[in-house]
């Protein structure tokens, strides 16, 4: 059988673009392992992305993942059927433009396949205590000298 994980991520930057940080934690039972990094100049949607990679990438089997962020960029690809659709189309969105940061969907794309995820979106900045710490993280993060984690 399949473990069950949640992971929460969150994504920040220091300027748009600038220094960027990322946070993921994932919780299996009662154990919570939190990962996090940082990039020179990127945007908050790559470290959105890269939260969410950094994460899934962890898992060491197919789980059933419940993955938690308060990213619409994040969420909505999955939820709306944005990244079928981008496949479909040669990575190009309804108006025929190169979908931005496809290197970082791709690489979502491939670290899924093994897992069930669902995407879930969560409201940041509310009273989810896992949100709240990963952005605190990815916001520390983000004004750290980069180590390209």
């Amino acid at each position: 059988m399949n473990k069950r994980v949640d992971i929460y991520t969150d994504g920040a930057c220091s300027g748009n673009p600038g220094n960027g940080g990322w946070c993921a934690i994932l919780i299996y039972q009662q154990h919570e392992k939190i990962l996090y990094g940082n990039v020179p100049e990127t945007t908050n949607n790559r470290m959105e992305l890269l939260a969410a990679i950094k994460g899934i990438e962890a898992l060491k089997e197919p789980c059933f993942v419940n993955l938690y962020s308060d990213s619409a960029y994040l969420v909505n690809a999955f939820q709306e059927g944005w990244i079928t659709n981008w496949k479909n189309n040669d990575w190009k969105t309804k108006t025929r433009q190169p979908v931005k940061n496809k290197d970082l969907w791709e690489r979502l794309v491939y670290a899924i396949q093994p897992h069930i995820v669902t995407f879930n979106k969560v409201k940041g900045h509310s009273d989810n205590q896992y949100n709240n710490k990963c952005d605190e993280m990815a916001r520390r993060e983000s004004l750290t000298k980069s180590n390209n984690r």
